[in-house]
């Protein structure tokens, strides 16, 4: 099959750890390799953010374009609105050389271009990876988002051909903003288990915590910085963003009010490769942002076979939930409490540690996923090729 993946702010080839570069990236990366693995032609278009940028051949097959939507340097993805009919403009034109047999949107606004550029005439995939309504509910005044987002995911949900959620958390959503269920498929995320996984005889350094991901409030760092002040023995690594970042800043003038800058090393960006050695460094990962999707991070630890403590939102009711610790999100007593236990606890560690890796083995390699998606896929395609005969075309 033709599958063009749309992921308008999110490259698969971008740096990890800024505002927007996260794990739609790496989502978006991994399921076009696992999609080219299958056989498939892959396609991703993203949007240029630098003037020259051309298209790229990966060694996995798969193709990754660079549209000119907007002016090429980095935007916001909450000011990327204007710019879409431009995207959908480019898609269209691209289509009509090289028609795909299937999209697959990433994000509300890559939906928005999608749809606008098939127009009824090419099947649309949508994945939201977060909604609007979720980071309104948490966020309140201090959600960035579009005044226009809210109805249009409404929208796409009702008028993609179908809608791929990561979640059960997530369908609940989906239904109470009108999506049809017939519509919905769950199919999580997926890590590469080549890459995560244990490693046999490794010592993990004493006390030590890890957090890593996007430095950004909603990821809830705040609440293990806090939770540090009850733990003496223990210290922190923040992996994401730099340390000139605002949220890195407001981190270190906690740090300091809290008594345990000492104990708190904030790494910045760390390239995708040094990801799993730096998991297994740690003798627990933390991962309690306020809501969250999916939540890559702890599938990605529990594949590295180390204990993951996470919020009970989201996606890690599915994931983490009878494999790892999960605390109620903002509250650092109850994330000290819970790792005291296991950094007090080696029996625990390995308990958790084995739980973990078995189930991302079980549940989450890209290949498995990747086969869940083409499902999805293949179902459109041959609706499609039915209405067409139907139609006489």
């Amino acid at each position: 099959m033709k599958v063009d993946l749309i992921s308008e702010h999110a490259d698969p080839l971008a740096a990890l750890g800024g505002v927007d570069a996260g794990g739609q990236n790496v989502y978006v990366s991994c399921l076009a390799a696992a999609l080219a693995a299958r056989g498939h032609d892959v396609v991703v278009h993203t949007r240029r953010t630098a003037l020259g940028q051309r298209a790229v051949t990966l060694p996995t097959g798969v193709r990754v374009e660079y549209v000119p939507a907007g002016p090429p340097l980095p935007i916001p993805k909450d000011d990327l609105p204007p710019y879409m009919a431009q995207f959908a403009g480019h898609l269209a034109r691209g289509w009509r050389r090289r028609r795909p047999d299937v999209v697959h949107a990433h994000f509300w606004m890559s939906g928005l271009a999608a749809l606008e550029a098939a127009r009824g005439s090419i099947p649309v995939v949508q994945t939201y990876h977060a909604l609007g309504t979720v980071k309104r509910r948490w966020q309140g005044a201090a959600d960035t988002s579009p005044r226009v987002r809210l109805a249009a995911e409404a929208r796409l949900g009702r008028q993609a051909d179908a809608v791929l959620a990561t979640c059960t958390d997530e369908v609940a959503e989906l239904r109470a903003m009108g999506v049809p269920a017939e519509r919905i498929s769950i199919v999580p995320c997926g890590v590469d288990l080549q890459t995560f996984c244990p490693e046999p005889g490794g010592r993990p350094v004493p006390g030590r915590i890890l957090s890593i991901g996007r430095l950004v409030p909603r990821k809830g760092v705040e609440t293990v910085v806090r939770a540090l002040a009850e733990l003496p023995e223990a210290h922190l690594v923040v992996a994401g963003g730099s340390a000139d970042d605002k949220e890195a800043r407001r981190l270190a003038e906690l740090a300091l009010t809290l008594g345990v800058a000492g104990r708190v090393r904030v790494l910045g960006s760390v390239s995708r490769h040094q990801v799993p050695a730096l998991m297994r460094s740690a003798q627990v990962v933390a991962s309690v942002p306020w809501y969250e999707p999916f939540g890559l991070v702890p599938v990605e630890a529990m594949a590295c076979g180390v204990p993951v403590i996470a919020s009970a939102v989201g996606g890690h009711l599915d994931t983490v939930a009878g494999a790892g610790l999960l605390v109620p999100p903002r509250e650092p007593l109850a994330l000290a409490t819970a790792l005291r236990r296991v950094l007090e606890a080696p029996e625990l560690r390995f308990r958790l540690g084995r739980a973990g890796a078995r189930r991302a083995q079980e549940r989450y390699g890209w290949p498995r996923v990747a086969e869940q998606v083409e499902q999805v896929y293949r179902q459109l395609a041959r609706g499609s090729a039915t209405e067409l005969l139907a139609s006489g075309s």
